[in-house]
Protein backbone atom coordinates (compact mmCIF):
# COMPACT_ATOMS: atom_id res chain seq x y z
CA UNK A 1 0.00 0.00 0.00
CA UNK A 2 2.71 2.70 0.96
CA UNK A 3 4.68 2.05 -2.31
CA UNK A 4 1.37 2.10 -4.61
CA UNK A 5 0.87 5.50 -2.65
CA UNK A 6 4.42 6.47 -3.34
CA UNK A 7 3.84 6.00 -6.79
CA UNK A 8 0.56 7.89 -6.68
CA UNK A 9 2.45 10.93 -5.62
CA UNK A 10 5.12 10.44 -8.48
CA UNK A 11 3.34 10.16 -10.75
CA UNK A 12 0.69 12.86 -9.67
CA UNK A 13 -0.63 15.44 -11.99
CA UNK A 14 1.54 18.31 -11.83
CA UNK A 15 -0.98 20.82 -12.42
CA UNK A 16 -1.94 19.92 -8.68
CA UNK A 17 1.27 21.74 -7.83
CA UNK A 18 0.82 24.88 -10.15
CA UNK A 19 3.22 27.57 -9.55
CA UNK A 20 1.32 30.13 -11.04
CA UNK A 21 -1.28 30.54 -8.76
CA UNK A 22 -3.06 28.80 -6.07
CA UNK A 23 -6.48 27.19 -6.10
CA UNK A 24 -9.86 29.13 -5.19
CA UNK A 25 -10.09 26.83 -2.43
CA UNK A 26 -6.38 27.81 -1.00
CA UNK A 27 -6.27 29.22 2.37
CA UNK A 28 -5.94 33.35 2.96
CA UNK A 29 -3.07 32.86 5.09
CA UNK A 30 -0.68 31.40 2.73
CA UNK A 31 -1.64 34.72 0.23
CA UNK A 32 -0.83 36.72 3.73
CA UNK A 33 2.25 34.80 4.31
CA UNK A 34 3.59 34.86 0.79
CA UNK A 35 3.09 38.43 0.04
CA UNK A 36 4.78 39.18 3.56
CA UNK A 37 7.66 37.59 2.77
CA UNK A 38 7.76 39.07 -0.77
CA UNK A 39 7.42 42.88 0.45
CA UNK A 40 9.78 42.56 3.47
CA UNK A 41 12.38 40.83 0.75
CA UNK A 42 11.82 43.76 -1.73
CA UNK A 43 12.14 46.56 0.25
CA UNK A 44 15.08 45.61 2.47
CA UNK A 45 17.20 44.22 -0.26
CA UNK A 46 16.90 47.47 -2.37
CA UNK A 47 16.67 50.33 1.00
CA UNK A 48 19.85 52.01 -0.08
CA UNK A 49 18.62 53.10 -3.77
CA UNK A 50 15.10 54.03 -2.53
CA UNK A 51 16.95 56.65 0.02
CA UNK A 52 19.21 57.86 -2.94
CA UNK A 53 15.85 58.23 -4.81
CA UNK A 54 14.31 60.72 -1.79
CA UNK A 55 16.81 62.48 -1.60
CA UNK A 56 17.54 63.60 -5.35
CA UNK A 57 13.52 64.20 -5.33
CA UNK A 58 13.46 66.45 -1.81
CA UNK A 59 12.58 69.97 -3.04
CA UNK A 60 13.38 72.74 0.00
CA UNK A 61 15.35 70.40 2.16
CA UNK A 62 19.37 71.05 2.52
CA UNK A 63 19.33 73.60 0.05
CA UNK A 64 23.23 73.63 0.40
CA UNK A 65 23.14 70.16 -0.41
CA UNK A 66 22.38 68.88 -3.73
CA UNK A 67 21.78 65.61 -4.65
CA UNK A 68 22.04 64.72 -9.02
CA UNK A 69 23.38 61.09 -9.46
CA UNK A 70 23.38 57.31 -7.63
CA UNK A 71 27.43 58.01 -6.99
CA UNK A 72 27.37 61.74 -6.00
CA UNK A 73 24.45 60.92 -3.60
CA UNK A 74 26.28 57.92 -2.05
CA UNK A 75 29.26 59.78 -1.51
CA UNK A 76 27.82 62.31 -0.42
CA UNK A 77 25.16 61.25 2.31
CA UNK A 78 28.44 58.68 3.65
CA UNK A 79 30.93 61.19 4.02
CA UNK A 80 28.66 64.02 5.78
CA UNK A 81 26.41 61.51 7.66
CA UNK A 82 28.04 57.98 7.43
CA UNK A 83 27.18 55.26 5.63
CA UNK A 84 24.22 54.05 8.14
CA UNK A 85 22.09 56.86 6.69
CA UNK A 86 21.43 55.03 3.86
CA UNK A 87 19.66 52.50 5.94
CA UNK A 88 17.85 55.43 8.37
CA UNK A 89 14.01 54.69 7.96
CA UNK A 90 14.21 50.87 7.26
CA UNK A 91 12.21 50.23 10.76
CA UNK A 92 8.92 51.93 9.69
CA UNK A 93 9.42 50.00 6.49
CA UNK A 94 9.91 46.73 8.00
CA UNK A 95 6.85 47.11 9.91
CA UNK A 96 4.74 48.16 7.33
CA UNK A 97 5.90 46.55 4.57
CA UNK A 98 5.29 42.64 5.64
CA UNK A 99 1.08 43.52 6.62
CA UNK A 100 0.38 45.92 3.85
CA UNK A 101 1.97 43.41 1.08
CA UNK A 102 0.55 40.63 2.81
CA UNK A 103 -3.12 42.24 2.28
CA UNK A 104 -1.72 43.22 -0.97
CA UNK A 105 -1.06 40.30 -2.16
CA UNK A 106 -4.64 38.09 -0.80
CA UNK A 107 -6.61 40.53 -2.63
CA UNK A 108 -4.52 40.29 -5.67
CA UNK A 109 -5.43 36.53 -5.70
CA UNK A 110 -8.80 36.36 -4.60
CA UNK A 111 -10.02 40.00 -6.81
CA UNK A 112 -7.94 38.12 -9.83
CA UNK A 113 -9.50 34.83 -9.43
CA UNK A 114 -13.42 36.48 -9.08
CA UNK A 115 -12.86 38.51 -12.19
CA UNK A 116 -12.15 35.98 -13.82
CA UNK A 117 -15.40 33.48 -12.89
CA UNK A 118 -12.65 31.12 -10.33
CA UNK A 119 -11.14 29.85 -13.45
CA UNK A 120 -7.41 30.57 -13.66
CA UNK A 121 -7.16 29.86 -17.54
CA UNK A 122 -9.56 32.75 -17.98
CA UNK A 123 -7.34 34.82 -15.50
CA UNK A 124 -6.10 38.29 -18.97
CA UNK A 125 -3.92 40.82 -18.92
CA UNK A 126 -7.06 43.02 -17.46
CA UNK A 127 -8.29 40.85 -14.84
CA UNK A 128 -4.54 41.25 -13.35
CA UNK A 129 -3.91 44.86 -14.06
CA UNK A 130 -7.32 45.31 -12.14
CA UNK A 131 -6.41 43.43 -9.36
CA UNK A 132 -3.54 44.96 -8.96
CA UNK A 133 -5.56 47.95 -8.62
CA UNK A 134 -7.55 46.79 -5.78
CA UNK A 135 -4.65 44.99 -4.21
CA UNK A 136 -3.02 48.43 -4.20
CA UNK A 137 -5.71 50.61 -2.37
CA UNK A 138 -6.02 48.38 0.25
CA UNK A 139 -2.43 48.30 0.66
CA UNK A 140 -1.71 52.02 1.07
CA UNK A 141 -4.58 52.46 3.37
CA UNK A 142 -2.25 50.65 5.24
CA UNK A 143 1.04 51.81 4.06
CA UNK A 144 0.79 55.17 3.45
CA UNK A 145 1.65 56.62 7.76
CA UNK A 146 4.58 54.06 7.34
CA UNK A 147 6.05 55.45 4.43
CA UNK A 148 5.66 58.99 5.07
CA UNK A 149 7.70 58.29 8.19
CA UNK A 150 9.92 56.22 6.48
CA UNK A 151 11.04 59.57 4.05
CA UNK A 152 10.87 61.69 6.23
CA UNK A 153 13.73 60.07 8.05
CA UNK A 154 15.43 59.30 4.85
CA UNK A 155 15.05 63.20 3.84
CA UNK A 156 17.12 64.47 6.83
CA UNK A 157 19.13 63.24 9.19
CA UNK A 158 19.02 66.28 11.63
CA UNK A 159 15.21 66.17 12.04
CA UNK A 160 14.67 62.86 14.17
CA UNK A 161 16.58 59.97 15.89
CA UNK A 162 14.36 57.40 15.45
CA UNK A 163 11.21 56.26 13.23
CA UNK A 164 9.35 56.09 16.66
CA UNK A 165 10.29 60.30 17.31
CA UNK A 166 9.88 60.66 13.89
CA UNK A 167 6.08 59.48 13.83
CA UNK A 168 5.23 60.88 17.52
CA UNK A 169 7.09 64.39 16.15
CA UNK A 170 4.14 64.25 13.12
CA UNK A 171 0.99 63.87 15.61
CA UNK A 172 2.28 66.39 17.68
CA UNK A 173 3.27 68.71 15.29
CA UNK A 174 0.65 68.20 12.25
CA UNK A 175 -1.79 65.88 13.31
CA UNK A 176 -2.80 62.52 12.26
CA UNK A 177 -4.07 64.10 8.93
CA UNK A 178 -0.06 64.61 8.21
CA UNK A 179 0.50 60.76 7.48
CA UNK A 180 -2.54 60.83 5.15
CA UNK A 181 -2.18 63.86 3.04
CA UNK A 182 0.00 62.26 0.09
CA UNK A 183 -2.75 59.37 -0.03
CA UNK A 184 -4.16 60.57 -2.78
CA UNK A 185 -1.11 61.25 -4.48
CA UNK A 186 -0.06 57.54 -3.28
CA UNK A 187 -2.97 55.99 -4.84
CA UNK A 188 -2.78 58.69 -8.07
CA UNK A 189 1.67 56.87 -8.28
CA UNK A 190 0.87 53.27 -7.34
CA UNK A 191 -2.82 52.39 -9.30
CA UNK A 192 -1.38 53.25 -12.55
CA UNK A 193 2.00 51.75 -10.93
CA UNK A 194 0.62 48.60 -10.06
CA UNK A 195 -1.74 47.92 -13.07
CA UNK A 196 1.08 48.54 -15.34
CA UNK A 197 3.11 46.67 -13.16
CA UNK A 198 0.98 43.35 -13.20
CA UNK A 199 -0.68 43.37 -16.72
CA UNK A 200 2.82 43.26 -17.97
CA UNK A 201 3.63 40.99 -15.67
CA UNK A 202 1.04 38.67 -16.66
CA UNK A 203 1.96 39.51 -20.52
CA UNK A 204 5.92 38.27 -19.82
CA UNK A 205 5.19 35.72 -18.03
CA UNK A 206 2.92 34.03 -20.62
CA UNK A 207 5.42 34.95 -23.24
CA UNK A 208 8.41 33.47 -21.88
CA UNK A 209 6.44 30.48 -20.03
CA UNK A 210 3.64 29.21 -21.76
CA UNK A 211 3.19 26.26 -20.27
CA UNK A 212 3.25 27.77 -16.43
CA UNK A 213 6.02 25.70 -15.56
CA UNK A 214 7.80 26.27 -12.35
CA UNK A 215 10.41 28.28 -13.78
CA UNK A 216 11.95 30.98 -11.25
CA UNK A 217 13.74 32.63 -14.07
CA UNK A 218 11.04 33.59 -15.83
CA UNK A 219 9.74 35.11 -13.01
CA UNK A 220 12.53 37.00 -12.14
CA UNK A 221 12.55 38.54 -15.57
CA UNK A 222 9.02 38.91 -15.84
CA UNK A 223 9.16 41.02 -12.71
CA UNK A 224 12.16 42.37 -13.34
CA UNK A 225 11.21 44.36 -17.34
CA UNK A 226 6.85 44.57 -15.80
CA UNK A 227 9.05 46.57 -12.95
CA UNK A 228 11.26 48.89 -14.83
CA UNK A 229 8.51 49.92 -17.37
CA UNK A 230 6.04 50.87 -14.91
CA UNK A 231 8.72 52.73 -12.53
CA UNK A 232 9.88 54.65 -15.04
CA UNK A 233 6.08 56.09 -16.45
CA UNK A 234 5.15 57.05 -12.99
CA UNK A 235 8.12 58.56 -11.91
CA UNK A 236 6.11 62.28 -12.02
CA UNK A 237 3.83 61.66 -9.53
CA UNK A 238 6.49 59.93 -7.02
CA UNK A 239 8.35 63.14 -7.23
CA UNK A 240 4.85 64.93 -6.35
CA UNK A 241 4.65 62.44 -3.50
CA UNK A 242 7.64 62.72 -1.80
CA UNK A 243 7.31 66.32 -1.84
CA UNK A 244 3.95 66.35 0.28
CA UNK A 245 5.35 63.27 2.34
CA UNK A 246 8.30 65.86 3.46
CA UNK A 247 6.64 68.67 3.29
CA UNK A 248 6.98 69.20 7.29
CA UNK A 249 10.83 69.06 7.27
CA UNK A 250 10.83 71.92 4.45
CA UNK A 251 13.22 75.13 4.69
CA UNK A 252 9.72 76.79 2.27
CA UNK A 253 7.16 78.04 4.11
CA UNK A 254 5.21 77.41 1.14
CA UNK A 255 5.87 73.77 0.71
CA UNK A 256 5.09 73.25 4.34
CA UNK A 257 1.76 74.13 3.55
CA UNK A 258 1.21 71.90 0.36
CA UNK A 259 -1.95 70.07 -0.03
CA UNK A 260 -3.52 68.34 -2.94
CA UNK A 261 -2.44 66.79 -6.46
CA UNK A 262 -1.78 69.88 -8.77
CA UNK A 263 0.53 72.18 -6.71
CA UNK A 264 2.96 69.78 -5.56
CA UNK A 265 3.84 69.35 -9.55
CA UNK A 266 3.91 73.22 -9.82
CA UNK A 267 6.70 73.47 -7.51
CA UNK A 268 8.53 71.53 -8.72
CA UNK A 269 8.37 72.49 -12.29
CA UNK A 270 9.22 75.75 -10.89
CA UNK A 271 12.06 74.51 -8.94
CA UNK A 272 13.64 72.48 -11.58
CA UNK A 273 12.02 72.74 -14.97
CA UNK A 274 10.15 69.89 -16.64
CA UNK A 275 13.11 67.63 -16.06
CA UNK A 276 12.42 67.95 -12.52
CA UNK A 277 9.32 65.95 -12.53
CA UNK A 278 11.76 63.35 -13.42
CA UNK A 279 14.50 63.23 -10.98
CA UNK A 280 15.58 60.39 -9.21
CA UNK A 281 14.32 57.87 -12.17
CA UNK A 282 17.37 55.93 -12.42
CA UNK A 283 17.58 55.04 -8.44
CA UNK A 284 13.85 54.44 -8.82
CA UNK A 285 13.67 52.05 -11.45
CA UNK A 286 17.30 50.68 -10.52
CA UNK A 287 15.32 49.39 -7.00
CA UNK A 288 12.11 48.70 -8.34
CA UNK A 289 13.63 46.78 -11.24
CA UNK A 290 14.82 43.76 -8.12
CA UNK A 291 12.76 44.73 -6.07
CA UNK A 292 9.84 43.61 -7.59
CA UNK A 293 11.75 41.11 -9.32
CA UNK A 294 12.29 39.71 -5.70
CA UNK A 295 8.80 40.35 -4.87
CA UNK A 296 7.34 38.25 -7.78
CA UNK A 297 9.98 35.47 -6.83
CA UNK A 298 9.65 35.41 -3.24
CA UNK A 299 6.17 35.29 -3.43
CA UNK A 300 5.49 32.41 -5.77
CA UNK A 301 8.07 30.30 -4.49
CA UNK A 302 6.03 30.87 -0.78
CA UNK A 303 2.70 29.55 -2.67
CA UNK A 304 4.69 26.50 -4.23
CA UNK A 305 5.87 25.48 -0.70
CA UNK A 306 3.02 26.26 1.14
Amino acid sequence: MLEKNSKLELNADPDMFSYEGLSENSSIYMHLTAGAAAGIMEHVITYPLDSVKTRMQIVGVNRNLVYSTISQSVSLISTTEGVRSLWRGITSMALGSGPAHALYFATYEKTKLYLSGGDETKIDPVAAGLAGGAGTIAHDILMTPFDVVKQRMQASSAAYTSSISCFKSILAKEGMMALYVSYPATLLLNLPLQIIQFALYDVFNKSLNPERAYSPLTHVTSGALSGAIAAAVTTPIDCAKTLLQTRGISEDARIRSVTGIVKPFQIIIETYGFKGLFRGILPRVLSIMPGTAISWTTYEYFKHIL
